[in-house]
């Protein structure tokens, strides 16, 4: 047994939805790759991020829909190749006040993905 302190490799939110297939087309046009894991779950993947999702009959987009944030190297390009695609919601990305440009993208069952690059200079508080 190793004595040094295990390193964490990656996180990856589990979503629901009430229809894989649209849930992995969806992802699909946001240019993850997907892949079904029987009837009920399935994966989206882009580069070093994993969204998992698992089919639940009650869900609910007011109250049982999920989040995420992610970190972009171009928040702006982002939204702006998210927001061709016909489904969900796109809110535009906007520079803060503690360094980052953020934006926000819903998918068809409300759960949400937040994103944001670092700035490369930091706005002055007025």
């Amino acid at each position: 047994m190793s004595s040094s302190t295990p390193k964490f490799l990656s996180v990856a939110p589990v979503f629901s939805t009430t229809d894989l297939d649209r849930w992995l087309n969806h992802y699909k046009a946001l240019g993850f790759a997907i892949r079904h894991h029987g009837d009920i779950y399935g994966f989206a993947t882009r580069e070093n991020v994993s969204i998992h999702v698992l089919v639940n009959a009650n869900h609910d987009p007011l109250t049982t829909a999920g989040c995420a944030y992610i970190y972009v190297d171009d928040a702006k390009a982002l939204h702006q190749a998210w927001s061709a695609v016909e489904t969900g919601r796109n809110v535009a990305p906007v520079d803060t006040d503690y360094g980052l440009c953020e934006g926000a993208h819903l998918d068809p069952d409300n759960n949400l993905i937040r994103y944001g690059s670092r700035l490369d200079v930091v706005p002055e508080k007025q």
